[in-house]
């Protein structure tokens, strides 16, 4: 059964550390409690978006660079 990960706080979605990097994650990855799938950017600060729970990346809600709201969906893991 799926779970959609929402956004910690307002801000910029990014999938990669830095433009020309590899995402963190893809979809169909396995992610593990404490993996970095994403960050989000607010004035210059940089919060990763961190694994709670262990699975599957499903399917992103929002594309790299994408604005987000706090408590938007982000991602589904499975």
């Amino acid at each position: 059964m799926a779970k959609t990960i929402q956004a910690p706080l307002p801000g910029t979605f990014y999938r990669a550390s830095a433009p020309g990097e590899p995402p963190f994650k893809l979809e169909g990855d396995a992610v593990a409690v404490g993996d970095t799938v994403g960050l989000i950017e607010v004035m210059k600060s940089f919060t990763p978006v961190v694994a709670e729970e262990a699975g599957t990346l499903i399917a992103f809600h929002v594309e790299n660079e994408d604005a987000v709201m706090a408590g938007q969906p982000l991602y589904d893991l499975g």
